[in-house]
């Protein structure tokens, strides 16, 4: 049985959480909230250290000092996280539910989120070209 199925997020070790991550990116867009519903809208700008090619942070273990409001994801504290994209691993195991097919822990390949399209590979701008107030005009309805 793999860690992800008889273990729960609490339990896992630092290097297993880690592993849950599928490198999809859509963590890293830019999302909007909507305060009478609480609906979140994804748009497809992502933070400027997002690298297109392996929709991963170019500065991930400087992350917190380069943009200090980057979200810092944890066992204890998944729960409140209610954004993440309903494909996240974090979210399906925190749900109770299994990993995709195409998750790299279950086919073995590293590159799998992106050959199943699941990733934000080749389909996000760089927050550098977009300007904040214009978020609104890059929202997407591909994201799950």
């Amino acid at each position: 049985m793999a860690f992800w199925e008889e273990k729960t997020l609490q339990q896992m070790t630092a290097d297993e959480w880690e592993a849950l991550c599928d490198g999809c990116g859509k963590c890293c867009l830019h999302k909007l909230e909507y305060e009478e519903s609480g609906e979140i809208a994804y748009t497809n700008v992502a933070c400027q250290y997002l690298d297109n090619q392996s929709c991963r942070c170019q500065h991930y273990e400087k992350r917190f000092e380069k943009v200090p409001d980057c979200v810092d994801l944890q066992p204890g504290n998944i729960a409140t996280f209610k954004w993440l994209p309903e494909s996240c691993a974090y979210r399906l195991l925190s749900e109770g539910k299994p990993l995709y097919d195409w998750h790299p822990l279950v086919s073995g390949n590293k590159d799998s989120v992106h050959l199943a399209g699941k990733s934000v590979k080749d389909r996000f701008l760089s927050e550098r070209f977009v300007h904040p107030e214009g978020l609104e005009e890059h929202i997407v309805n591909w994201i799950m």
